[in-house]
């Protein structure tokens, strides 16, 4: 049985989320083994660097995407990455790694488009589905990916990493070619179909979606770096294995998650009653995990895994519900602009609030700026709601004592 164009999506996402985390957890132990380099800060500032060049790429991407078939632009920019990524595993100076692995994320950062081109494909009603599925491969192809990292640094030299994500690249370029024959695609993009209204550049709900998305990715991400070195010392057990396991909660709950929305179980609530409702649950969940009693952090890691991933999977089918097709990747990496903004922001700080081996403090104030984002969130959504909502009834009613007089 020949593999349809979503499964092909999902192996394309899995394949990129593994190579991009493989070496993640590791880039100390490849800096010290390759360079003798032996920083933190080298490594904080390498990752952030990583991640900006991320972000200001991919709108690039995004744009050229409305000219040409997203399936022609990866299987050019793999075969670079793949390329760039031998170059990697070649460097012998640090200066060359930085300028070679910087290039080599540039084209990367086109992978991204695989999430508005999949929702493209889908109706709106269906978006949530997709959303949710896509929070689950990005959780668990983390893991995975992080998982086969530690098996190859046993097993053999850190550089040697670099060989597989090239591997992965070029597996992807076999996939998009086999998509492009099957699909029999054109290199250029054909016209969207359909009539697409008028809007502003930036519209007004990337502006507050965006602010929104930030201050959760900053908080979700100040609360991550340091979690397993915490959970051993709370603990008092130096098992990597299930510091490993505890930190992978958000994972499984985002799994759960999934299923839930796809079983007979739904929710009274509307969609901004729900990411209100999980935002404060997030803040609690966060309030719980500074608590230094290891049953006490695991119920607060079970809530705020549950809490983050009803919140990720709203804020996106929000976006995609108010942007248009023609316009999803567009807009969408104005979000992961501002997400990303969010993640560089918590790795400036997180070094600061963590000082004389503190690690309860990142969720402190991660819980503080969840109930900032519900505030946000509300003045933003919910009262805008209410009034434009207490605005048309007044209209309507105005026309119909007009209508009244006039008969």
């Amino acid at each position: 049985m020949r593999p349809t164009l979503k499964q092909c999506l999902i192996l394309l996402t899995l394949i990129s989320v593994v190579c991009d985390t493989i070496m993640l957890p590791f880039y100390p132990i490849f800096f010290l083994q390759r360079f003798g380099i032996d920083s933190g800060y080298h490594v904080g500032a390498y990752l952030a660097v990583l991640c900006f060049v991320v972000m200001v790429s991919f709108p690039f991407w995004a744009k050229l995407a409305k000219r040409y078939h997203e399936i022609h632009i990866w299987i050019f920019t793999q075969i670079i990455a793949a390329a760039l990524g031998i170059a990697c595993y070649y460097s012998t100076s640090i200066e060359w790694l930085w300028i070679v692995s910087m290039t080599k994320m540039v084209f990367k950062a086109s992978y991204l488009l695989i999430y508005p081109y999949a929702l493209r494909l889908e109706e709106k009603d269906a978006h949530l589905g997709i959303v949710g599925l896509f929070a689950v491969l990005m959780h668990f192809g983390g893991i995975g990916g992080a998982i086969l990292g530690g098996v190859l640094i046993d097993v053999t030299e850190a550089h040697n990493i670099y060989l597989i994500m090239s591997l992965g690249d070029v597996i992807q370029v076999l996939i998009c070619i086999y998509l492009s024959i099957k699909l029999n695609l054109e290199w250029k993009q054909l016209p969207y179909e359909e009539h697409v209204p008028s809007r502003k550049k930036i519209p007004t709900f990337i502006f507050t979606l965006g602010l929104v998305s930030l201050i959760v990715y900053f908080c979700e991400f100040l609360a991550r770096p340091y979690f397993t070195l915490y959970w051993q010392q709370i603990s008092q057990s130096e098992s990597t294995l299930i510091a490993g396991l505890v930190y992978a909660v958000p994972a499984w709950m985002a799994l759960f998650g999934l299923l839930v929305s796809h079983g007979r179980w739904t929710s009274k609530l509307n969609a901004q009653q729900q990411i209100t409702a999980a935002l404060l649950a997030a803040a609690v969940g966060l309030c719980l995990q500074a608590i230094a009693d290891w049953y006490v952090v695991l119920a607060g890691r079970i809530l705020f895994g549950y809490a983050l991933f009803i919140i990720t999977v709203k804020l996106e089918v929000m976006l995609f519900s108010l942007s248009e097709p023609a316009h999803y990747a567009e807009d969408f990496s104005k979000i992961h602009f501002l997400q990303s903004t969010g993640i560089i922001g918590a790795s400036v700080l997180i070094g600061s609030l963590v000082s004389e081996q503190d690690f309860s403090m990142p969720f402190v104030f991660a819980a503080g700026g969840m109930v900032i984002t519900c505030l946000l969130f509300i003045i933003f959504f919910i009262f805008k709601q209410t009034n434009d909502s207490a605005t048309n009834d007044s209209h309507v009613s105005s026309i119909t004592r007009s209508d009244t007089e006039i008969h």
